[in-house]
């Protein structure tokens, strides 16, 4: 009658129901394209997917060599890392209570039995015990789920980071570097001002040109060099702000100036459906869905009785040399015991209603983190548009400004017009240069912040491909057939 007693107790726990909802991902609603795609250029055939190292897009050393170092050593990327290792962690705790737990046991009692004899004696016991939950409601296996759930959306977390310091970075190099080609132009500006002012100065020697045109000259040479002075302000602050994404103190990193090159932006974009499975965000919101869903189980187990079995086995003597023999042997089965709440004031319903709650709200977000990914694809791809027909605009306009420099300080060199006039239009070439350098600057950040909304190279798939460090920790990770 034990064994099959025990036989059965088992198949309860194998065959053991999931109390609470099986987990189906909620629909939402994805357009067949996105609107702003509209006369995008179409990627070619090997270009339809953003690869693992998006950066590789831009052709620029430089960046390629500080992301890698973001990569390794950024310290939000390794407090992510950390918080995915202890979702790690937890499944394997949760997992833990699918079995037994074994525990052993030595004594030894010198005790008088007070009886009419008064003997004293010894007693040495060796044991080992068992404690057993049995998770025949499968309370348990909705904890796993959770767990497993969150540990997923921890990682899916650990690549938003990543993606998210990637961005950062790149977005602040091309900034620096917009500072750099600004600074380059000021100094053109300072050279061609310093010549102009001898120019005028010249004049005013020989009489030609009037005092007031010196000081005009010298004027404007002496602004243009404060704003060229003013752009090391930003660039210094560029320059720390990629040191410490790298990890490294800002003291410890330079940059030197380069000359500043519009790479072309050529950015594969997909349909809108493969965002549900591009943007690390976007997984992690559905995992913690699901995490959400299996607390609504583990709420309703709560429900159902506790079913603990205990057992315990081990050798009993009073004298130790004795101890390890077979009439010294015992062993014994249970209790096993049953325990459920009877009354409890509606606790275990607000519990369960509370599980559902936040079920709901996970689903809400997930909806909205989808919602919020087509709104910035679409404006990335707006900004770029706009931004291309701006910069061919405005590249006239530099055009036009430059030769209209050119004619006005032919004009003065002819006594037709006053130096005031030269001013006016160096002033306003100036001005269109600079506008134009930052709007490149623009387009190339707006990029950058596409590549991010189409969550950069990273595809939630288990094609994956792991690069830990030595300490275990989780350094890069890229699809193994990139």
């Amino acid at each position: 009658m034990k064994k099959y007693f025990l036989i059965n107790i088992i198949l309860m726990v194998l065959i053991g129901c999931s109390v609470g909802p099986d987990y189906t991902r909620p629909t939402v609603t994805v357009p067949s394209d996105f609107k702003e795609l509209k006369g995008w250029r179409e990627a070619q055939p090997r270009d339809q997917e953003i690869r693992t190292k998006w950066w590789e897009v831009f052709d620029d050393p430089i960046l390629n060599t500080l992301i890698q170092q973001v990569n390794v050593s950024n310290q939000s990327i390794a407090l992510s890392e950390s918080q995915y290792r202890q979702a790690l962690a937890q499944v394997q705790l949760l997992r833990a209570n699918y079995f037994p737990t074994l525990g052993a046991g030595a004594s030894f009692t010198r005790a008088n039995s007070l009886t009419s004899t008064n003997i004293t004696e010894n007693q040495h016991q060796v044991s080992l015990s068992a404690s057993w939950e049995l998770d025949v409601w499968g309370k348990v296996r909705r904890q796993v789920e959770a767990g497993r759930a969150t540990a997923e959306a921890s990682f899916a977390d650990l690549q938003a980071m990543r993606l998210s310091m990637q961005a950062e970075l790149a977005s602040d190099y091309f900034q620096l570097r917009t500072l750099d080609a600004q600074k380059k132009t000021l100094d053109d500006s300072v050279a061609a001002y310093r010549k102009a002012l001898e120019l005028t100065q010249n004049r005013y020697n020989a009489t030609v040109a009037a005092k007031a045109d010196v000081v005009a000259a010298q004027t404007q040479l002496e602004t243009t060099k404060a704003q060229a002075i003013d752009v090391g302000v930003q660039r210094a602050q560029y320059e720390h702000a990629i040191a410490v994404l790298m990890g490294k103190p800002p003291a410890d990193f330079s940059l030197a100036p380069s000359e500043f090159k519009l790479p072309p932006i050529k950015i594969p974009v997909a349909v809108p459906s493969d965002l549900l499975e591009r943007r690390p965000d976007i997984a992690s919101a559905e995992r913690q869905m699901a995490a959400a869903n299996a607390q609504i189980g583990v709420a309703k187990a709560a429900y159902y009785p506790t079913l603990t079995l205990a057992g315990s086995l081990g050798y009993l003597s009073t004298e130790l040399a004795n101890l390890f023999t077979s009439p010294n042997y015992f062993w014994a089965l249970g209790p096993m015991t049953a325990s459920a709440t009877l009354f409890d004031a509606g606790a275990r319903q607000a519990q369960t209603k509370q599980a559902m709650a936040a079920y709901d709200g996970t689903v809400a977000s997930y909806r909205q983190t989808v919602l919020t990914g087509f709104q910035e694809v679409e404006d990335y791809l707006a900004a770029l548009r706009i931004l291309d027909d701006e910069a061919q605009i405005q590249n006239q306009a530099v055009n036009d400004a430059r030769e209209s420099v050119i004619l006005t300080t032919n004009q003065y060199k002819a006594g037709i017009v006053s130096y005031l006039n030269v001013v006016t239009v160096q002033t306003t070439a100036l001005a269109n240069e600079k506008t134009a350098i930052g709007i490149s600057g623009q387009r190339l950040n707006a990029a950058v912040l596409l590549v991010k909304a189409l969550g950069g190279g990273w595809i939630s798939t288990d094609n994956q491909k792991i690069i830990r460090d030595k300490s275990g920790r989780i350094i890069w990770e890229e699809n193994s057939d990139d």
